[in-house]
């Protein structure tokens, strides 16, 4: 309880979002899965002879990973508004 309060500032910034933003925030499957999959494609590589290495490795675990991502976000439409809302030019720049 005295977390919660000494935070109380910081954690009610996530209530001033709408409710459909705030399940995409708070539902972390999907981070986690990703995180899962970039795991299971280094797992058994050993060191890497250097950071570009790694990079490269981690960018073509992530190509292969978002072939399989094929299932739609919930109520999408509504939660791009939101986020073009409360963010602006952050979404706009990476929509086509």
């Amino acid at each position: 309880m005295k977390s919660w309060q000494d935070n109380w500032t910081e954690l009610a910034t996530f209530y001033r979002y709408p409710v459909e933003m705030r399940r995409i925030m708070y539902t972390t499957n999907i981070i986690e899965g990703y995180h899962r999959q970039l795991r299971k494609a280094t797992k058994g590589k050993g060191l890497f002879p250097n950071d570009e290495a790694l990079l490269k490795m981690l960018y073509l675990a992530t190509m292969e990973v978002t072939k399989k991502w094929i299932m739609r976000v919930a109520n999408w439409g509504t939660i791009l508004g939101q986020l073009m809302i409360y963010f602006g030019d952050r979404v706009t720049l990476y929509l086509p």
